[in-house]
């Protein structure tokens, strides 16, 4: 099927609430939050490259998104997304603040940077070493689930399971000391909040900050075999790390995966309870776990929507769009574009072709994605083969109210 990317866009009234097209609108209700599913819907129909009343356009087809991840014009310089951002919405402009603190990753940084850093952490992300987490994964789930069990009837899965299992993960991948994880693990909870209390992030991101430089300072010292350890033995080769860009490195590497992670076991365990069918096919079928996960991640997608800012005018889906303005590329509404995807709102665990965007694609294709689906596997997977009679409690569910993020508060049930 040939997407028209040239479709003619809808007549709207930009600002008017009520108005064809004007979304931004009932992006802020409880029922967006709830199900942003058939807004998006609506927008591929309607409108599919939007420009909102702020200034702000939406792509949200399947070929137009995939063609702006690939195109440079388009920045994820953290910089200049974040000065236009601010220039949009006064309360946002302490973001500044924050941005400079977290330095240029490689995360947040355009070529020629952003070949040079990712080569070098490329090194820390091999198929082959994320393969070897399998067993110490396992024995982490495990323990998780043991503990919920011998607590009761009932259990959170965010709280008991989604959450802690990546802060485990990252703790142990980057040699953090088993008395400094609690503090750790309350940072990643403030920093995953970011878009509630930006104050309170940025506080916290000086801290970790601090606390990142002395353990930097310490794997120097004592080199051991963690990632910080190879990515300073990296700098001492002299492979153009920078002081900052080492603290920066560590500080993205640990805090990126975190949410999406906890994002993905939590959406995607509750995909499968609303969906008993589908339970019970990967109950009867374990092996289906990998094509599951693939499944999950595209039907209910943890990173919503990715931000860049134009560098340089192009035109996408029949629109022009001018240097300087912001584009949100929101992955979830093109991992349910009928053109792309047959049928695209039910839930396959079988489905063939899955080229979902929930990780991006182009340069910025998110390194992490891999580990991130090992860790869901073995969640999920678990979950399901241990908790033969796992349910639903408590429905309606609490949303976060993150606008790039999809995250339940609280995923609650019983077994």
């Amino acid at each position: 099927m040939t997407p028209t990317t040239d479709a003619r866009p809808a007549e709207r009234t930009p600002g008017v609430p009520g108005a064809p097209g004007d979304y931004t609108a009932e992006m802020q209700t409880p029922g967006f939050r709830r199900d942003p599913y058939p807004l998006y819907a609506r927008m591929r129909r309607e409108d599919p490259v939007h420009r909102s009343p702020r200034g702000i356009w939406y792509l949200t087809r399947y070929a137009d998104v995939e063609t702006a991840l690939g195109d440079l014009r388009l920045s994820n310089d953290r910089e200049r997304i974040t000065a236009a951002l601010s220039a949009r919405d006064g309360n946002l402009r302490s973001l500044s603040r924050l941005t400079s603190r977290l330095g240029r990753v490689m995360t947040n940084t355009d070529p020629p940077d952003h070949a040079r850093l990712r080569k070098l952490v490329n090194k820390a992300f091999t198929a082959r070493r994320i393969e070897a987490l399998r067993t110490r994964l396992q024995e982490i789930v495990d323990r998780l689930l043991d503990a919920a069990v011998a607590a009761g009837p009932t259990m959170d899965v965010i709280r008991d399971l989604a959450a802690p299992l990546p802060d485990t993960v990252v703790c142990e991948l980057f040699g953090i000391p088993d008395d400094d994880r609690a503090h750790v693990t309350a940072w990643f909870r403030v920093l995953g909040n970011l878009s509630e209390d930006v104050e309170q992030a940025e506080a916290v991101v000086g801290q970790f900050e601090d606390y990142l430089s002395r353990l930097i300072h310490r794997r120097r010292a004592e080199p051991g075999d963690d990632l910080i350890s190879a990515l300073v033995t990296a700098q001492a080769r002299g492979d153009q790390l920078t002081d900052e860009e080492l603290l920066s490195t560590c500080f993205m590497l640990i805090t990126a995966g975190d949410e999406t992670t906890t994002n993905l076991i939590g959406n995607g365990t509750l995909a499968l309870l609303r969906h008993p069918g589908q339970l019970a096919r990967l109950r009867a079928e374990p092996a289906l776990i990998r094509q599951a996960v693939d499944e999950l991640v595209r039907y209910d997608t943890p990173t919503q929507v990715i931000i860049r800012a134009v560098a340089e005018e192009l035109r996408i889906g029949g629109r022009t769009l001018p240097e300087g303005d912001l584009v949100y590329l929101v992955l979830a509404a093109t991992n349910r574009d009928p053109e792309r995807f047959d049928d695209p709102d039910r839930l396959d665990l079988t489905r063939r072709g899955n080229r979902h965007l929930s990780f991006g694609n182009g340069p910025h294709f998110c390194l992490g994605g891999p580990l991130a689906r090992l860790e869901a596997e073995i969640a999920i997977g678990t979950l399901v083969r241990r908790l033969p009679e796992l349910r639903l409690t408590g429905d309606p569910l609490n949303w976060r109210p993150n606008p790039l993020q999809r995250r339940l508060a609280a995923l609650p049930v019983a077994y």
